[in-house]
């Protein structure tokens, strides 16, 4: 059997080539064009010499075939196209024979009160005989009315006939008096034998045409309504009728029989009583796949379908990796349905674009992956955390790489990586990184657990910094920006990654204080330019903190074992709402995961770009070039802190002004340098100003600032500063 190439959007492979498309025809004997016989073999019968022009017409006969599906279907298979019309038409009239056969009868009370009764709702099968007993009688009056209808119409007709001659007669009496002429007694009689000679004139013009029209119109209308209700009919559309019918396209007739053999009870029964499929988006195919969104009947969620996922993958030709039904946020009781074409997960990914040149920018994000539709998945950092996890060798690390390397590659970010394991998956960024510990024992934890404290304390002094400038008008938002990062070292972006952290978590002494400061820091963090990846083997409730799963942005679940892991990955509900990674194979799906949180997608099916180590020490190295040519930059120099004088402060509030209440000189700290003086108490107050001998009295029971020594506490200091002489190098400095 001879191979074939399959392109696909990240590469290429080779395949069977009758496993390529179900059903192919075996290759005709003969070499295909373009391949040469091999050299030792001898033809037994030399073709003979043929006409040129039957060559070119052979030649034109096969490229029609090459054109085949492209061609449409009725002048492809004119037999399949002539029958599937030809069976709207007759399922049209078999559907308004049912509709008329129940308006007309009480077919559709007695099948409501077998559905009821089977149900054992009583109250509604009475309610249903009620109808149908009313329907009866209603009917009967109808009959009657009918027949005494008849009777009616011929006297009328004839009593109208007789008043509309008397009439006329009447009328042309009084033409003919009015106007002293005897002729005009005649003219009504004449204008309406002229009016019914025109009648006549029009009809016997008109109905033939209307005659021949008539069918046509009926014929369309049974057409239109066979259409309608075909998807749920068995047409069979394979050549010389073998086969199913299924193909490897999944539009809208095929997802609805994919639905319809789901044996779905709530799904047959609206089959059953008509449903009518409502389209929100037809089937339409979109990058590497096929996407529709169908409105669901009532008694069927998604949820259910989601329950028998693998059978709805099979019915469609697809493996259920390949097959995502979800519901939209925005749109309730809707079946979104994305079936990506076969083999799609299998071809190699492009390489990542960053592995030669270029840059990132942490308030950007880094390019890590490419979803399923063919397009890029980039991994935001700024206010954003992450947590990834999944089987062994799935590609947890390779992902934490991916983002790692490209935080590298912005030379303001500080990396910091803890790993809880001895592996080597880190060394070759240690270049970069500002801190590598790797290890499990109560050291490297206890080195983890220092680090979450350190982020606390820079969480909090980084929020104080940021308010600040917002004070001083150098930002007018209360979040971290690349401007102020390049002006302020210490508002330098950080990436902190804990690798195998439910070693963290699970530690008999360190465990609870690590949970509690993790977070801590993922609730603060957000807006101050601290980003944090969490990974982990073992993502279940016992190894990874609630509130830590609940409180990150971008989950990452590579293959899984069960739905507790998912759930503990992607967030509690996802598995049922058909959000999962257990049904990624560890074996044949290494870089492949399901993502949240990435894009306005509900979830993206990721497909991780791939580094080898040997390629990482170049981009380390290009890194850290980046690095090093920042810091000599002017720019990258830290401001000078402004100093800030408590009593000069407390001076200028009291002015000329002989003394104040300490309550006012406290209120008045507080607004004149909020982020300062935030925690400042009347005890704090009491100790600053003691030091310098202007401690608060009291006058009249009321706590009050004495200005005049507080002045004087001011000018004394500045006098000790001006008589205190100039510090001299000693010999050592001056050596150095």
């Amino acid at each position: 059997m001879s191979d074939t190439e399959i392109p696909h959007v990240n590469g290429s492979r080779r395949v069977d080539a009758a496993a390529a498309v179900p059903g192919q025809r075996e290759p005709a004997d003969a070499p295909p064009p373009a391949v040469s016989a091999p050299a030792d073999a001898v033809p037994e019968q030399q073709p003979p010499a043929s006409d040129p022009a039957e060559d070119a017409a052979a030649d034109v006969d096969d490229d029609l075939d090459d054109l085949g599906p492209l061609l449409p279907e009725v002048i492809r298979a004119p037999g399949r196209f002539t029958a599937r019309h030809v069976r709207h038409v007759v399922v049209g009239v078999h559907v308004h024979m049912q509709r008329r056969h129940d308006a007309h009868s009480t077919a559709r009370h007695e099948r409501m009160m077998r559905a009821a009764e089977a149900q054992g709702d009583h109250a509604t099968a009475l309610e249903w005989e009620v109808r149908a007993a009313a329907f009866r009688k209603d009917r009967h009056t109808r009959r009657m009315a009918q027949i005494r209808g008849t009777v009616y119409a011929a006297k009328a007709v004839v009593y109208g006939a007789g008043i509309l001659g008397g009439s006329l007669v009447t009328l042309g009496i009084v033409l003919a008096v009015a106007s002293k002429n005897p002729h005009e007694a005649g003219v009504p009689l004449h204008v309406t034998f002229r009016v019914i000679w025109w009648a006549c004139y029009v009809i016997d013009v008109a109905w033939r045409p209307a005659l021949i029209a008539a069918p046509v119109a009926i014929l369309g209308r049974l057409w239109a309504l066979g259409r309608a209700h075909a998807p749920f009919e068995p047409i069979l559309y394979a050549e010389d009728g073998e086969g199913d019918g299924r193909e490897l396209v999944p539009d809208e007739s095929a997802i609805l029989s994919a639905l319809r053999n789901l044996n779905l009870g709530p799904m047959n029964k609206a089959v059953r009583e008509g449903w009518q499929p409502r389209w929100v988006l037809g089937a339409v195919e979109e990058g590497q796949g096929w996407h529709a969104q169908l409105m669901l009947p009532q008694g069927v969620n998604v949820e259910m379908i989601n329950g028998k996922k693998s059978l709805l993958a099979s019915n469609l030709l697809r493996q259920p990796i390949e097959v995502w039904p979800s519901e939209p946020r925005n749109k309730p009781g809707v079946l979104d349905l994305w079936v990506a074409h076969p083999n799609t997960l299998t071809g190699p990914v492009a390489p990542w674009p960053l592995l030669k040149t270029g840059t990132v920018d942490y308030f950007k994000g880094v390019p890590v992956a490419v979803s399923l539709r063919g397009e890029p998945i980039r991994a935001q950092l700024m206010a954003r955390n992450y947590m990834i996890g999944g089987i062994m060798g799935t590609g947890k690390s390779s992902a934490t790489r991916d983002i790692v390397l490209g935080a590298a590659l912005d030379p303001l970010v500080e990396i910091e990586v803890y790993v809880m394991a001895y592996n080597a998956d880190y060394d070759a960024m240690r270049p970069r990184l500002s801190v590598l510990v790797k290890g499990d024992d109560d050291e490297d934890i206890e080195q983890a657990v220092k680090a979450l404290r350190r982020l606390r304390s820079e969480v909090t002094r980084r929020g104080q910094i940021l308010a600040d400038l917002r004070e001083r008008g150098v930002t007018t938002d209360l979040a971290l920006t690349r401007e102020i990062a390049l002006r302020d070292k210490r508002m330098r972006p950080r990436v902190v990654v804990f690798d195998e952290c439910h070693e963290l978590f699970m530690h008999k002494t360190y465990g609870a204080e690590a949970a509690e400061l993790a977070e801590k820091v993922m609730k603060k963090a957000r807006k101050t330019g601290i980003t944090l990846i969490w990974v982990t083997v073992s993502p279940a409730k016992d190894s990874i903190p609630k509130e830590v799963t609940r409180n990150t942005s971008n989950r990452v679940a590579f293959a899984v074992g069960d739905h507790f892991a998912n759930d503990g990955l992607l967030g509690t509900g996802k598995h049922r709402a058909g959000i999962t990674a257990t049904t990624l194979n560890p074996g044949t799906d290494i870089g492949t995961s399901v993502t949240v949180g990435f894009t306005a997608n509900p979830f993206d099916i990721a497909r991780w770009h791939y580094i080898p180590d040997e390629q990482v020490p170049p981009v380390i190295e290009r890194a850290c070039k980046a690095r090093e040519a920042v810091e000599r930059a002017t720019l990258d120099q830290a401001p000078a802190e402004p100093a800030v004088d408590p009593i000069a402060d407390i001076a200028t509030l009291l002015g000329d002004a002989p003394r104040m209440r300490t309550q006012e000189v406290l209120e008045g700290l507080r607004s004149l340098r909020p982020a300062h003086y935030r925690d400042l108490d009347f005890g704090k107050l009491t100790a600053l100003l003691r030091a310098v001998s202007a401690e608060p009295y009291r006058s009249s029971g009321i706590s009050t600032v004495d200005g005049g020594k507080v002045r004087a506490a001011l000018a004394d200091r500045a006098e000790d500063i001006a008589d205190e002489p100039e510090d001299e190098p000693d010999d050592d400095e001056s050596e150095q």
